[in-house]
């Protein structure tokens, strides 16, 4: 295992991640901003941020299965929500977990959050860039 997932003691514990990832290996990836878009990219969720966090997270898996690495080689994520509040966060969550039941994973990796006024493009809500780390 590349990446080892921690949970300082003198660190307040939170339930959506852990504060901490010690990575060790020789490759480091690093995953553009992924947002709900299928394969011919059209937007998938319209409206909904529980359905474009669960469609991001499906991209960042395909994106390190096509360089031979899973959701366990994360190493950190930057999640950037549109108007970012309370109420989306908890959407988030749901639908980054429901990606993660999909996929028989929990993604627990150190993330940051950041709530932006817009995205790239009309109508997307949610942004995740990751850095995995390889053996």
């Amino acid at each position: 295992m590349t990446v080892q997932l921690v949970h300082p003691e003198q660190v307040h514990r939170v339930d959506v991640h852990n504060q901490v990832a010690v990575a060790q290996g020789s490759r480091t990836v690093y995953l553009a901003g992924q947002v709900s878009w299928d394969l011919e990219g059209n937007l998938v969720g319209p409206d909904d941020v529980a359905a474009q966090a669960e469609r991001c997270y499906l991209n960042i898996a395909a994106a390190l299965d096509a360089v031979g690495a899973t959701p366990a080689d994360l190493a950190k994520v930057t999640v950037y929500v549109v108007d970012l509040d309370e109420a989306k966060a908890g959407q988030f969550v749901a639908g980054r977990d429901r990606a993660g039941a999909a996929l028989g994973v929990a993604f627990q990796q150190p993330s940051t959050w950041i709530g932006v006024t817009a995205l790239a493009a009309p109508g997307y809500l949610v942004e995740v860039e990751a850095v995995a780390v390889l053996p």
